[in-house]
């Protein structure tokens, strides 16, 4: 047993600023209700998270332990998260006018999305704060996740899913441990329920920005990143976003470099993808709001961005306007097109929520808002063979 090289020093309200001590258990802000984001001694971090340092490290997003949460090693749950590859995809790139166009593939993450970084870090930390049961409102991927890495800690999982979501989110989670529960609404209706799980039986709540830890380990990919592309962050970054905490964690992961003496004050833009169907975030942002309110009838083939309404709303907002980025909504029809045209280019099979965001690349291409020379990282969230169903038809 011994003390990872965390500098967590205490957690934060994103909204008033109000301080907690981190060691312990906590989800929301007392004060006013909003996401807490955990802080580093970034001083003490960069005397050992170096360039350098880095090149000795492990294949995982835990070669990051100074500016992530968890104290104890025991508490590292390790299943193969992060250190995804980022393709250089060189042939599509010049078919569409973009030749520097690198998609970061987090469909090779474990459950096959990008959700494990954030759940490892979440479960992780509660698991060694002690929490009993876990429990997530979940669209499909966050509930894969959260189902292998309760398993992984031995600790009984409550899981909450729209009784539509695809059949094999559903038996993924099952066979991983976890208790199943499908509720007639949408995630926020799923959220409902978890809220009266917690107040009954005293689980943990993990949901998205209602605890402070996911969004760690999501910030990791803004990390891989920069070390990828040899410390130069790219121009554009485009991003789909449901509850948003991988925008909100690779912002917040380029002011901790930047700190810490890894990178300059340069920042790509910032662009949010959602689908026409639930398009919350762009709404707001087109409207110049700081909260965006609830999308009605919520309603896409994409499971991760059905999320009618987001806790850090105003964080997303906020990061897409500081970098200068924007936000766009692409119809199924064209996510499910440009999967194909993704796939058979690069070799990736993106779930629908990456092929939109080559949708939007496209569309900001035809504007003149991305310039043909810019280098552009697409996310791709998650593996394509989970959405077999779409194309199966």
């Amino acid at each position: 047993m011994a003390q990872t090289n965390s500098t967590l020093t205490h957690l934060e309200c994103g909204f008033c600023g109000k301080t907690y001590d981190p060691n312990q258990l906590l989800n929301l802000c007392t004060e006013c209700g909003k996401p807490l984001l955990a802080r580093y001694d970034l001083a003490v971090a960069a005397l050992t998270l170096t360039r350098e340092a880095l090149q000795r490290r492990e294949p995982s997003l835990w070669r990051y332990e100074e500016v992530l949460p968890v104290q104890n090693d025991w508490a590292q749950l390790r299943l193969g998260e992060g250190w995804t590859p980022l393709h250089h995809a060189r042939r599509l790139g010049e078919s569409i006018g973009c030749p520097n166009t690198y998609i970061k593939d987090e469909g090779l993450n474990v459950t096959a999305s990008f959700k494990a970084r954030g759940l490892v870090m979440a479960v992780s930390r509660a698991y060694e704060l002690g929490a009993r049961e876990l429990a997530i409102p979940s669209a499909g991927n966050a509930a894969c996740a959260m189902s292998a890495y309760a398993a992984a800690a031995n600790l009984p999982a409550h899981v909450y899913m729209p009784k539509d979501v695809p059949n094999l989110f559903q038996v993924e989670c099952r066979e991983l441990g976890a208790n199943v529960t499908l509720v007639d609404g949408l995630i926020n209706d799923c959220g409902v329920k978890v809220r009266e799980g917690v107040a009954a039986h005293g689980w943990f709540d993990v949901s998205t920005l209602k605890e402070p830890y996911r969004i760690e380990g999501k910030k990791t990919m803004g990390y891989e990143i920069a070390e990828q592309l040899d410390w130069e962050l790219p121009d554009v970054i485009i991003y789909p976003t449901g509850g948003g905490t991988g925008m909100v964690g690779m912002w917040k992961a380029f002011d901790e470099m930047e700190q810490m003496g890894l990178i300059g004050s340069e920042r790509p833009r910032m662009v949010t993808v959602q689908s026409t169907g639930c398009a919350p975030i762009v709404r707001a942002f087109e409207q110049g709001v700081e909260h965006a309110e609830l999308w009605q009838g919520a309603k896409t083939v994409a499971d991760g961005l059905r999320v009618p309404i987001a806790i850090g709303d105003f964080l997303i907002l906020r990061a897409i306007r500081q970098s200068g980025g924007t936000a766009l909504a692409v119809p199924d029809e064209e996510m499910l097109h440009y999967a194909r045209v993704m796939g058979s280019q690069t070799g990736i099979f993106p779930a629908p929520e990456g092929a939109a965001t080559l949708a939007a690349q496209i569309r900001l291409l035809e504007q003149g808002w991305i310039k043909p020379d810019e280098q552009v990282v697409l996310f791709n969230t998650g593996s394509g063979l989970k959405y077999a169903h779409l194309w199966a038809q």
